[in-house]
């Protein structure tokens, strides 16, 4: 097993108003934007992806079946259960194609996620969205509509809040489902970063109702650039959507299959990244209190930042300072900044050159 990642690093001083004002190289920009990992991947998967370079002659395998079974053993389900595809993103297409009654509009919230809508009007299926509670998802108000619905989607935890549904809002979320025969789409792409206690749909796999997981490798497995994920779910759903994916039968390319096959396996460095993620994340909120900074609370490996005029702030911050962060306005969510949980000195540069430029206006 490879070695984990330290809990933390140091935290060095970065002085305020040192800042290069043109706009650096891409090598030289402050990744903070995409919920990358600072921990890499696992060092099997690495092994396992290069061993695949000698054979990039050959198509990788349609059905991904070393990994299906793999995942399959790792969520203790039958294969049947398992669909692997290029990322969620491709998942969340293919599960508008396939799943649901396609006559009638699939079911979103307002602030979250923007592709779930995209590719439900992209396949003409139409979209509904139930507005925020501040910031929070309303999960009465979702449960209560989704039976009109065709499909429903839920980001948990949620992108960009942070935030993770109790145990009783699965419940009744899982119960709407069952009883309007409406299938529920989950997108856990954050799940590995909640506590271990987190409820999520593998809760739910045995209560008879549609609900659907989505899983990447690209967040705590760190395979951002191989773009591989999966769903889990009921054989009912996982069927059709099999069906759909083998339209684009070799999209998933053999590196990414062997690597999430290996680091799958790599329990010690995932489980790393878990402590590093959870380390990291106290100590940024931390400095944000110290500072009189409001955010959002998290559970995963972003931090949404309370802040003035942040489409501006966005693009400043890129141009005068070369760190990328997200504006959550762009999801509908208005008034925060989205901020991966990096090294400590990019973080630091961050709040540093937002302080300098709220100063300024």
């Amino acid at each position: 097993m490879t070695r984990p990642p330290a809990a933390g690093d140091a935290a060095p001083a970065a002085p305020a108003g040192t800042f290069n004002a043109s706009i650096p190289g891409a090598d030289d920009l402050i990744r903070l934007h995409l919920s990358e990992s600072p921990h890499g991947a696992s060092k099997a998967a690495l092994e396992a992806a290069e061993r695949e370079l000698e054979r990039v002659n050959v198509y990788p395998d349609p059905e991904r079946h070393a990994l299906v079974h793999a995942l399959a053993e790792h969520w203790d389900v039958g294969p049947d259960h398992i669909a692997v595809a290029n990322g969620s993103d491709e998942l969340v297409l293919a599960t508008a194609l396939a799943l649901g009654d396609r006559d009638r509009p699939g079911l979103v919230t307002d602030g979250t996620f923007p592709g779930y809508r995209t590719c439900l009007e992209l396949t003409r299926r139409g979209c509904t969205a139930v507005p925020l509670t501040g910031t929070d998802v309303d999960v009465d108000a979702f449960a209560a509509r989704l039976p009109e619905h065709g499909i429903g989607y839920l980001c948990n935890p949620h992108n960009p809040s942070g935030a993770a549904h109790t145990r009783e809002e699965l419940a009744a979320l899982a119960d709407a489902s069952r009883r309007g025969g409406v299938p529920l789409v989950f997108d856990e792409a954050y799940m590995e970063f909640a506590a271990p206690a987190t409820p999520q749909t593998r809760d739910l796999l045995d209560t008879g109702a549609p609900v659907l997981a989505l899983r990447t490798f690209s967040k705590a497995y760190g395979l951002a650039g191989l773009r591989i994920g999966y769903a889990v779910g009921p054989p009912a759903l996982i069927a059709p959507l099999r069906q759909t994916l083998r339209a684009l039968p070799f999209s998933v390319n053999r590196l990414a299959q062997a690597a999430a096959a290996a680091a799958l396996g790599d329990r010690d460095f995932l489980d790393g990244v878990r402590r590093a993620t959870a380390e990291r994340r106290r100590w940024f909120t931390a400095e944000l209190d110290r500072r009189g900074r409001a955010h959002l609370p998290s559970t995963t490996n972003f931090v949404a930042v309370a802040a003035r005029d942040c489409a501006s702030a966005q693009d400043r911050l890129a141009a005068d300072f070369g760190i990328l962060v997200r504006n959550a306005g762009l999801f509908g969510f208005p008034g925060y900044l989205r901020t991966s949980l990096g090294s400590q000195e990019d973080l630091i540069r961050f709040l540093d050159a937002l302080d300098a430029l709220e100063k300024t206006h």
